[in-house]
């Protein structure tokens, strides 16, 4: 649900920008407006869905709690497919909810000016509305080095605001940091071709082939677009792990707050009632950690 939010949100409004372009309607969106329109669906997802999910909402950033915190691996896969088929129906929502009739009008105009073919699996393509393509004439050595530099500092503040003894970033203005770090990738570097998310990628890929066939498929971009968080997004981790964190810190009393919440949550999913187990050891665990958090 939380992909849906910002991938709804997102493409909406690249839609609005294409049509605008196309048809030569001014003032429909903009470069600006996008990457507003990104920000406020990660604020809105992050808002909504994540007192339920954790904010699992990249599936990078999955991995990276399977690797780093421990998530159930089981747990993970479930979640990343649950992300990529957020992304598939926001997509396939858009293309619906503009109409057919957009999509043939758009093509019906390139068409006309000769120049179907040479955008239609573009970023200023029909297809490009939802599915990530590589500009043209960009190399792709440069749009791997974007997309990289970009998951890295995405990956990076996000790892940050999750540390609980950042006293400068507290629970409440988490979202709030996200959101600005995505709009301001977007508004810097999506003209050079950036994705920064597996899930919005790889769902609107397959919502995109599913209209347009294997065409859509964006060939060696699509490898670059799909995979390059992953590496980025880790060596961030790591580094925030290994460079930047400190141990000696204390959790914020914000931070106790929130984790108590997420314990309570885990409690009440294993059957704990008043600090009483009835699912055994698991449940027994979270009660220690919860004394832990309260300790600190």
């Amino acid at each position: 649900m939380g992909v849906f939010f910002y991938v709804f949100i997102g493409v909406g409004s690249t839609a609005n920008f294409f049509f605008g372009s196309v048809v030569g309607v001014a003032g429909l969106s903009s470069m600006f407006q996008i990457g507003c329109a990104y920000a406020i669906g990660i604020l809105l997802a992050i808002i909504v869905c994540g007192p339920t999910s954790g904010g699992h909402f990249n599936p990078t950033v999955t991995v990276a709690m399977v690797l780093f915190r421990g998530f159930p691996k089981v747990k993970a896969l479930r979640y990343i497919v649950a992300q990529i088929l957020g992304g598939y129906i926001a997509c396939l929502l858009v293309y619906v909810q503009w109409g057919i009739s957009f999509t043939c009008e758009a093509m019906e105009v390139l068409e006309a000016a000769g120049k179907l073919e040479e955008l239609m699996f573009t970023p200023s393509g029909p297809a490009g509305v939802f599915a990530l393509y590589a500009p043209p004439g960009v190399n792709l050595g440069r749009i791997f080095l974007n997309e990289f530099v970009c998951d890295f500092l995405i990956g990076l503040v996000i790892w940050s605001i999750l540390d609980p003894t950042n006293f400068h970033a507290s629970p409440v203005a988490a979202p709030w940091i996200v959101a600005f770090v995505y709009g301001g990738a977007i508004w810097g570097y999506a003209t050079v071709g950036i994705a920064t998310n597996a899930a919005r990628d790889v769902g609107a890929r397959l919502m995109a082939m599913t209209i347009w066939g294997l065409p859509a498929g964006g060939g060696s971009y699509a490898a670059i677009a799909a995979l390059t968080n992953f590496p980025a997004t880790l060596l961030a981790v790591a580094f925030h792990e290994y460079v930047l964190s400190d141990s000696s810190r204390v959790i914020t009393p914000a931070s106790v707050d929130f984790l108590n919440g997420h314990i309570m949550h885990e409690e009440h999913r294993q059957g704990v009632v008043h600090g009483h187990a009835t699912g055994g050891s698991a449940a027994g665990s979270s009660l220690d950690e919860k004394a832990h958090v309260e300790h600190v």
